[in-house]
């Protein structure tokens, strides 16, 4: 049972970047940097309780979308008869450091092909994280060669496994959600560039807040369901609140004044390539719908911005990443 999503105290940065990926999954998932002991692993899992559920192509077990890529097996089905849907809730992922090639992208049974005439494809952890999230704690310490598998499917959003000329194929498009200590070491900039969003978590200092994180885990270790059951109307309401504004999102529009700012913002950072700029627009629009409003305002942009940017600014030797000062400037320059 996880610990409720709505009890976790403080935080707000974390939990709303959280929530815009699952208004909006297209934003490109999250990196968490941050010391232990700051929620960053409890959050995610505890996001687990408020997704909500997506139509899937009936039975597969690569939780395909009917409108969208099918793997081999409904590629297979739909040249026979039209594909049955049902409804699935999504969930999360978890990667562990020390996974295998094979548990990662799964594997053919090369013998049972030959013998019978027919695929069998032993599904990895990208098939269960297709349109769902896949958490990786402590994801700077990654294998390198599992990094690269993980860019290649973040990039096609498709999972291909070729043996012996037998190949089999399915969609990977999954929301990365990584979170890491950075006194362990940094992030490849190949994997950074990756995550749409960025936030950065540190203790609670305040004495009433630091009372309430252990008044809360004293009582959910106790009795974990008497727990929940307390927070659950707090859990329906961000539940729906979820839901509304993921069905809100494709009535808000996002003008050209709009674009016009976010342009001055990622232009006056001097960022590489326009994914900031792509990931802003698509974050602020995001925000605009949670918070239920009709059109994006400057604090959209502005709070995008604080999301999106600053671990993709450009540093000097020696100088911390993610420091917000410029960023704050130039917000303050373009949006007043």
């Amino acid at each position: 049972m996880n610990f409720p999503f709505v009890a976790i105290v403080g935080q707000e940065e974390l939990k709303t970047a959280l929530m815009l990926n699952v208004v909006d999954p297209g934003i490109g998932g999250l990196l968490i940097a941050g010391e232990k002991g700051t929620a960053k692993s409890t959050a995610v899992r505890a996001l687990a309780d408020l997704l909500p559920e997506q139509t899937v192509v009936h039975e597969c077990r690569f939780y395909c979308d009917p409108e969208g890529e099918l793997c081999s097996l409904c590629r297979e089905r739909i040249e026979q008869s039209e594909l049955e849907t049902s409804r699935k809730k999504m969930k999360v992922v978890e990667l562990p450091l020390g996974i295998t090639e094979d548990r990662l992208i799964g594997t053919l049974d090369i013998e049972h092909a030959l013998k019978y005439g027919e695929k069998r494809f032993e599904p990895g952890l990208l098939a269960d994280a297709n349109r769902n999230f896949l958490y990786v704690d402590e994801v700077n310490l990654l294998e390198d060669h599992i990094i690269d598998l993980l860019l290649d499917s973040a990039a096609m959003g498709i999972n291909t496994v070729e043996r012996e000329g037998i190949s089999f194929t399915h969609p990977a498009r999954f929301i990365l959600v990584g979170s890491m200590n950075p006194e362990e070491g940094e992030l490849r900039p190949q994997l950074l560039d990756r995550f749409g969003l960025s936030v950065g978590v540190t203790g609670l200092h305040d004495k009433t807040q630091r009372m309430a994180v252990l008044q809360r885990k004293a009582a959910f270790d106790e009795n974990p369901a008497a727990f929940c059951a307390r927070w659950e109307n707090e859990q329906n309401a961000l539940r729906q609140r979820i839901v509304n504004a993921r069905d809100g999102l494709p009535h808000i529009e996002v003008t050209d004044p709009v674009l016009e700012k976010i342009v001055a913002i990622t232009a006056a950072m001097h960022l590489d390539g326009h994914r900031p700029d792509i990931v802003m627009m698509k974050a602020a629009r995001a925000l605009t719908a949670l918070r239920g409003q009709k059109s994006i305002g400057n604090q959209e942009i502005h709070d995008a911005a604080i999301f999106a940017l600053p671990h993709r600014q450009k540093r000097l030797p020696f100088e911390e990443r993610g420091g917000r000062d410029k960023l704050l400037k130039v917000l303050e320059d373009c949006l007043g």
